[in-house]
């Protein structure tokens, strides 16, 4: 592949999407906040479980791996063993000295795969699904984490899933020098463990249970339509459907979480691959 002189210039980031061919509004907010950083990042989507294919390491800088159906834990044999040998390689590059680190942010599904991977807690299904808006509430090194940098606490995030990450093990933790960043709303009036829904893998690597890159506009255009309304108000009855729509027009929730967390996280990814370079790119002969 030939590069143009801007394009020399820019930043390598690729998409790891794992919707399956699935049409999905996570990609197209995946999509629009990378292209607002588009004078310094260039990119690449690669669909992963329809193709069977991941970035080339050497190729990115940073990686930003998506949402996407079905349990986390199971694969076809060949995408997922692509996958996981993508993300040894990501933790085996970032130990190794001298090598120009690769950053990356794990986006629900791929944020339960990780987890899986590294044996960090146990990834099971949810009693019932997930769906809609819900408060996250930062542990001490959440507080403290740069790319939640400016959100509430707790904050409000869009969350849609059928499973969950619970039970840590708190020696792989340790082991590995993870951070637990955030766990679900607290339910006094249910006993059920909180799952985890943020962790820092390493200063490199970060993930969400939750979607980051919701965005609330195009959310609530699409809860609005007379058919998606009745089906919410159907599977999860009126009061679910009357509260996303009113964290959905609230700027201070969701709006917020969008325009916070992938910007933070890219412009912390930017400023350290342009600290420490070289760039992952180089024009090819």
């Amino acid at each position: 592949m030939y590069y143009t002189r801007e394009q020399m210039n820019k930043i390598k980031l690729a998409v790891l999407d794992l919707y399956n061919g699935i049409p999905n509004q996570g990609m197209r907010c995946i999509k629009d906040l990378i292209e607002s950083f588009g004078d310094v990042l260039d990119y690449e989507v690669f669909d992963v479980r329809v193709d069977g294919v991941v970035p080339d390491l050497e190729a990115f800088d940073i990686f930003i791996s998506s949402g996407g159906p079905g349990d986390p834990r199971e694969g076809d044999g060949h995408w997922d063993e692509a996958y996981y040998g993508w993300l040894d390689a990501v933790w085996e590059n970032n130990l190794t000295e001298g090598k120009s680190k690769k950053y990356v942010l794990f986006i629900c599904h791929s944020f339960q795969m990780a987890v899986h991977h590294f044996g960090l807690a146990e990834v099971g299904p949810r009693r019932s699904i997930s769906f809609g808006t819900f408060p996250v509430h930062p542990t001490k090194a959440g507080l403290e984490e740069p790319v939640f940098a400016g959100l509430d606490n707790p904050f409000t995030v869009a969350d849609f899933r059928r499973f969950q990450v619970t039970q840590p093990d708190d020696e792989t933790f340790k082991e590995i020098g993870a951070e637990i960043l955030g766990l679900e709303k607290i339910r006094p009036h249910v006993d059920l463990e909180r799952a985890v829904m943020a962790i820092r893998w390493s200063p490199e690597i970060i993930g969400t249970q939750f979607h980051p890159e919701a965005d609330a506009e195009g959310m609530l255009t699409h809860f609005s339509r007379p058919e998606i309304k009745a089906e919410v108000i159907k599977d999860h009855g009126r009061k679910k459907w009357l509260k996303l729509m009113a964290d959905l027009s609230d700027m201070s929730k969701v709006h917020t979480t969008h325009d916070t967390i992938i910007p933070n996280f890219l412009t912390a990814s930017i400023e350290a691959v342009l600290k420490n370079g070289p760039l992952a790119s180089k024009p090819q002969e």
